[in-house]
């Protein structure tokens, strides 16, 4: 790279030298991947097979809204770990081939988990609304080695999420340009972990709870950790699949 403000190894790697984070950064990235995980799953349990009985108030309205309280962890890791593996990753075409591949294998059991219909086409799963977060923030990136003037690169950056944005919406992807919005924000203070944790809550403020990720998300230490790649592309299809059918058979 050539312009004198864009990435840098330094710059990159700049987060993990602020002794005041360091105090913090005790999770790597298994870890946080692996809490995702576990916070989506109790969320979907939650909408699945809790919510639906609803009825009142009582003992199960406590438990769905301390689980849904606990389901709001996920959202903010995910988004943060796919601009993570954008700078990481050795093969950009590949992890994007990898989410949309994966997305596909995951509209039925979506549809299943979401709807009880096995095609909804105005819902479509997480998969895909990662797979357009990757391509917002690496369009951007390939304009930003382009344009030399750093105010003219922000202003087309603001417009490309807003046309992601809006694409989101009408693909009527989980997450729509929410997701779009905060992989900007992850992207652009990549470098600044307090910050992109901080405008990230602020712009999706109205789930409260989502704090509990974006904290989370400051305590990433850069180091990868002991991941199973199937494991992360496979869990989501297999648990909503599950828990599809199992609404299906509890007829919920």
């Amino acid at each position: 790279m050539t312009k004198s403000w864009a990435w840098t190894s330094a710059k990159l790697e700049g987060r993990f030298e602020d002794s005041r984070l360091r105090r913090v950064q005790v999770l790597d990235g298994a870890q946080l991947k692996y809490i995702a995980f576990l916070s989506m799953l109790i969320d979907h349990v939650n909408n699945a097979l809790i919510t639906p009985k609803l009825d009142g108030g009582g003992f199960l309205l406590v438990l769905s809204n301390f689980l849904s309280v606990v389901g709001r962890i996920a959202f903010p890791i995910f988004i943060f770990f796919v601009v993570e593996g954008f700078f990481k990753t050795k093969n950009r075409a590949r992890y994007l081939a990898n989410l949309l591949i994966f997305g596909a294998i995951s509209e039925v059991p979506f549809d299943l988990f979401t709807s009880k219909v096995f095609f909804d086409p105005y819902w479509n799963n997480m998969m895909f609304t990662l797979a357009l977060c990757l391509v917002t923030i690496w369009t951007i990136d390939v304009l930003r080695e382009k344009i030399s003037h750093k105010i003219a690169w922000y202003v087309l950056s603001l417009g490309l999420v807003c046309a992601f944005g809006f694409l989101a919406m009408v693909l009527s992807l989980d997450y729509d340009y929410h997701a779009i919005i905060l992989a900007y924000l992850f992207y652009i203070f990549y470098d600044r972990p307090v910050l992109s944790a901080t405008f990230g809550y602020l712009s999706i403020i109205k789930e409260v709870y989502s704090f509990l990720g974006f904290s989370l998300t400051l305590t990433y230490n850069g180091k990868r950790g002991k991941q199973y790649k199937l494991l992360n592309y496979l869990f989501y299809p297999v648990h909503i699949l599950i828990l599809g059918l199992l609404r299906f058979y509890f007829g919920v």
